[in-house]
């Protein structure tokens, strides 16, 4: 098992696309590697899939985007740099 914490500056912290702000006890998140994330992307919009984010966000380790599981929680799928 691995556990990530995130820094103030982290994707983690910042503001949603619409603006909604992150708050305690509601963002824990599972959080998924992938090495094609433009194309799960492409391919869970297809299929349905909430998302949480609108777009892929980058930052300085990777980019991101979050869905929602079938029972609502945040499901990060993340694509590291390099």
């Amino acid at each position: 098992m691995r556990l990530l914490l995130s820094g103030d500056g982290s994707l983690g912290k910042r503001a949603l696309g619409d603006g909604h702000r992150q708050e305690p006890g509601g963002w824990n998140r599972l959080h998924l590697t992938t090495g094609e994330l433009v194309a799960d992307v492409k391919r869970l919009r297809a299929a349905g899939v909430k998302f949480r984010t609108t777009e892929v966000v980058s930052g300085s380790g990777g980019a991101q985007v979050i869905i929602e599981d079938p029972s609502g929680n945040a499901v990060e799928l993340f694509q590291p740099l390099g």
